[in-house]
């Protein structure tokens, strides 16, 4: 894999999307039976949501895929060459990882994703989905080892583990001798377990708690607009708004309103103090809310002094995923993007964005918190590593 070229790697890719689109009535039936045993099982409504494939998510799949294909190959990427006093150049070039074991829950996509960025990429994978994708998984699969046995790559080359033995994870955590990485993504049950008994690098977020902090500088339209889509464009998902924090100055002017859209969609609030003083007839936040992930319609907001305050209560509570600022005054959104020590931080934008595809990289094979290797969305580069290299012409030392 390491050698294949460029464009079988890109043809695969175009390949595994044609037959995504071309087996979506294959691929509806198998997500039907996931989704059946799900709700028998007593998975909840976001855990459902995540595992359900519509239309429109097969046909993003298969768009994910092209976008990979289109992205520059980062395998024998050289950069930086320069000649030392000694007449040697010395330069570094991007290769792969090796095998990547890629261990998930829930969301089928991540299969097709997950081996479209390590085939581009030039790694081999082995990928572990969770018991309740099972069938959508193995549909998927086929789509997968066609393409590649058609473009003369080998189907091992990314291979899914069809049984639903949990003790499969504790076995590939530990193949040391045989995986480069692994990827888990899922609950922080599992990410977890997988943190605390590889004996391989990980490369992980344990949970998401994502904010966002209306400065008393905000341009009120733009706090509404973004305030309301990082919370309620998808619950379920890691980069979606848990805590909203306000200014003082202009809490009474924002919360009415904001409060009275949460509401019209559903979303449950729960409020510190003053927060409750301005909108009364919500449940009072406690102290666990502000580190609870709910992944779910329910939002925690806290009125702060200003930007201090905020940045401290991200110090205290946040995960370092994704945090926001909307504000109009240049300062403070440079000290927000300055102190916040996060993945990803953004200025008058949804933390929705936080995220492979919307960020470039064709899609994402997890997001990282961590700090060393990969950090934020990874996608190709964040699988691949660097390497010295040195030309000479009969130099010694």
């Amino acid at each position: 894999m390491a050698r294949a070229p460029t464009a079988a790697k890109n043809n695969t890719l175009v390949a595994i999307a044609d037959g995504i689109e071309q087996s979506r009535e294959r691929l509806r039936k198998a997500n039907e039976q996931d989704l059946d045993v799900g709700k028998k099982n007593g998975l909840d409504a976001a855990l459902l949501d995540r595992l359900a494939l519509t239309e429109e998510r097969v046909l993003a799949i298969a768009e994910g895929l092209r976008e990979i294909a289109k992205l520059p190959d980062p395998v024998g990427e050289i950069s930086a060459m320069a000649y030392r006093p000694s007449g040697i150049q010395v330069g570094r070039m991007r290769v792969p990882l090796g095998v990547i074991g890629i261990i998930y829950e829930s969301r089928p996509n991540v299969t097709a994703d997950a081996a479209g960025l390590c085939l581009k990429s030039g790694n081999a994978a082995i990928l572990r989905g969770g018991s309740e994708a099972i069938h959508s998984n193995q549909a998927i699969a086929v789509c997968i080892r066609t393409a590649l046995a058609e473009n003369d790559l080998p189907a091992d080359a990314i291979q899914v583990i069809s049984t639903t033995d949990r003790a499969a994870v504790g076995e590939l955590i530990r193949m040391k001798k045989y995986v480069d990485i692994i990827v888990p993504r899922g609950g922080q049950g599992l990410i977890n377990r997988v943190a605390n008994e590889a004996l391989i690098p990980v490369i992980k977020h344990l949970h998401g708690i994502c904010h966002v902090y209306i400065d008393e500088d905000a341009d009120l339209e733009k706090a509404l607009a973004v305030a309301y889509n990082a919370k309620t464009q998808r619950y379920g998902t890691c980069n979606t708004m848990e805590t909203l924090l306000i200014a003082r100055g202009i809490a009474g002017e924002v919360l009415p309103s904001l409060a009275r859209m949460y509401q019209e969609a559903g979303v449950e609030m729960r409020g510190c103090v003053e927060t409750r003083d301005i909108i009364p007839d919500i449940k009072a936040a406690q102290e666990d809310d502000w580190h609870t992930e709910y992944l779910a319609p329910i939002l925690s907001i806290r009125v702060v002094a200003g930007i201090d305050e905020a940045i401290t209560h991200i110090r205290t509570y946040g995960s370092a995923h994704t945090d926001a600022i909307i504000t109009e005054a240049f300062a403070k959104a440079q000290r927000f993007l300055h102190e916040v020590d996060s993945s990803s931080v953004m200025v008058n934008a949804s933390t929705r964005f936080a995220d492979g595809f919307e960020y470039g990289l064709g899609a994402e094979i997890g997001i990282s918190t961590d700090k060393l290797h990969a950090r934020g969305p990874v996608g190709l580069e964040g699988l691949t590593s660097q390497k010295y290299i040195v030309i000479g012409d009969g130099h010694i030392r």
